[in-house]
């Protein structure tokens, strides 16, 4: 488990910036559809400091909303640099994604 918890830090911030760019999305959301998408282990704990940074780095954006229920939700929404970010990312794991995949698979085969 630890190993996926590491795999999974370095990764988590595409993640979240792509998801961002679907539609804004506040906290607890971000947290549910992480989830929803087979990420169980990130928790809401881990996630605020991700936003936090990413919005240092002026990749993306807070705004306070009315919510439907209770008090003013904060929406992240991306920026420019937060759309060139996610392009980066993109292409970057589309280069360790396909040598991995080759290798795992090779791995299988001479089994």
């Amino acid at each position: 488990m630890k190993l996926r918890s590491q795999m999974l830090k370095g990764i988590l911030e595409g993640c979240i910036l792509a998801i961002i760019e679907k539609q804004p999305v506040y906290g607890y959301e971000l947290s549910l559809k992480l989830q929803d998408n087979g990420l169980e282990d990130v928790s809401e704990g881990s996630i605020y400091p991700i936003l936090l940074r990413l919005q240092k780095e002026k990749l993306i954006y807070g705004e306070n909303q009315k919510s439907p229920s209770g008090p003013n939700r904060k929406y992240y929404f991306l920026t420019k640099e937060g759309e060139k970010a996610l392009s980066d990312f993109h292409n970057n794991w589309e280069q360790i994604k396909t040598p991995v995949d080759q290798i795992l698979k090779k791995s299988g085969e001479n089994e």
